[in-house]
């Protein structure tokens, strides 16, 4: 089977996986949505992206670069040196989780709320003391998932990549479903959401442990080169001390916008801006997806100086990921309006915001993975500063044309620093390591073959 062709179908069937999970999380949103409150489905969208970015915090970057020294150390038969970076990036995450919920319990029987909001006036007092009142269900949720996340990783690393988005994909999302039906049936009104975050947090921290096991019993029947015996952790932290700002920026673009957002919103319009941001985020894992199917042979090919194979690889994942940003652009002009109703007839407000963040998918395929290649070429820090000009350019958006033109404005402000660090990065790579990553090569290529063809 082609490369293209197993892109395809593979990243087919984990996007469709994904899509079955996300539709659940879209029903408990409309269902919160038209039962609890908009106003309720803002808190618990803002109080989900501050747990987002704690789990994405909590490994210190080694879940950004798993998949990346799995796939190397498999390629080598490198098993001692997987096992000692998998145990490093677990005990990140331990430490880090005990100190959260260390600081948590401190804070909440030691001091006031209000008192909290007090010591970083920079911050809307309503998200600090949402943070507050959940901060212990969300400690134990934020190292679920962070545990989820490199396990993932490590899977995908080892070319299992089914196995790598199973937990994330359709587990989470099906206990999401359970804490919110257990939450509307047993809690009063005030309870709801504190419960749901508890039953929740509680449930898929299990899942995150068989998951780990899973991983442990993959990787424990791996061939290991003894001899190999250097020292990678300086490696390890060149790598993933700029991946973890590149993921912050990239993957969790909108959990950071929505926290900025809370201070110019109230609940139920971040509520609406909130859901824009979740479904395309659902269509960029499609993308993603077709991405992490094929980073584990770019990697062996990188890691065997196979340049010519390199290229390839990349040109054809391009290819597919901006063929599908442009079905999934298409199917949003269409299908959107109808899914935005599912969470009540306010949330048609949305319409053109959603379109607008659909269109942004398409801009930054088409700039093609510069951070993975500055990677490869052990130039990750020279990514920082075109992420670094397009979160300047969505923190001056959304203070210009939020209060202008709202939700709109909002979409508009992260269209443009989307765009505008795409193409820095995209800059930033050809300059560095004289790579075009783009989808233009592959497609003039098509085009030259498509022409031959013809004559």
């Amino acid at each position: 089977m082609s490369l293209k062709t197993r892109l395809a179908s593979q990243s087919s069937i984990i996007f469709a996986m994904r899509l079955f999970g996300a539709g659940m999380i879209v029903l408990v949103q409309a269902a919160i949505a038209r039962l609890w409150g908009g106003d309720v489905l803002g808190e618990y969208l803002l109080i989900m992206a501050v747990i987002n970015l704690v789990a994405m915090f909590m490994p210190l970057g080694f879940q950004t670069v798993g998949t990346y020294f799995a796939a190397e150390y498999r390629a080598n038969g490198q098993g001692k040196l997987l096992w000692r970076f998998m145990l490093r990036a677990y005990a990140h995450v331990l430490l880090v989780a005990l100190s959260l919920g260390l600081i948590g319990f401190v804070a909440s029987t030691q001091f006031k709320l209000m008192d909290i909001s007090q010591w970083t006036g920079w911050i809307p007092q309503n998200l600090m003391l949402s943070v507050a009142q959940y901060w212990m269900q969300g400690s134990l949720l934020a190292g679920a998932i962070a545990v989820v996340f490199v396990n993932g990783a490590v899977l995908v690393g080892l070319k299992r990549p089914y196995a790598g988005f199973f937990a994330d994909g359709l587990f989470r999302p099906m206990l999401v479903v359970l804490a919110f039906v257990v939450a509307a049936v047993l809690a009063n009104e005030e309870q709801r959401l504190g419960i749901m975050l508890w039953i929740f947090g509680g449930s898929y921290g299990l899942v995150a442990l068989a998951h780990f096991l899973f991983v442990v019993a993959r990787v424990k029947d791996f061939p290991s080169d003894d001899s190999s015996e250097r020292k990678e952790s300086k490696r390890w932290w060149r790598f993933a001390l700029p991946w973890v700002l590149i993921d912050l920026a990239t993957l969790y673009f909108f959990d950071i916008d929505l926290i900025m957002l809370a201070g110019m919103m109230d609940r139920e319009t971040l509520a609406i801006f909130g859901v824009c941001t979740r479904m395309f985020s659902l269509m960029a894992f499609g993308v993603t997806a077709v991405y992490a199917v094929s980073l584990p042979d770019m990697f062996e090919a990188a890691a065997k100086s196979d340049r010519g194979e390199f290229y390839r690889k990349v040109g054809d994942a391009n290819f597919v990921a901006v063929g599908l940003s442009l079905v999934l652009f298409v199917g949003i002009l269409i299908a959107g309006p109808f899914v935005l109703m599912i969470f009540g007839p306010n949330f048609l407000e949305g319409t053109i915001p959603l379109a607008l963040l659909s269109l942004t998918l398409v801009v930054r395929s088409a700039f093609g993975p510069a951070a993975l290649v500055l990677s490869i070429h052990d130039r990750p820090w020279a990514s920082l500063p075109s992420i670094g000009a397009g979160m300047g350019v969505l923190v001056v958006g959304n203070m210009v044309l939020v209060p202008l033109w709202g939700l709109t404005g909002a979409a508009l402000a992260a269209f443009a620093a989307f765009s505008i660090w795409s193409a820095l990065m995209w800059w930033t790579a050809l300059i560095n390591t004289k790579i075009d990553v783009s989808v233009l090569p592959r497609l003039r290529q098509v085009i030259r073959a498509t022409r031959y063809r013809t004559q």
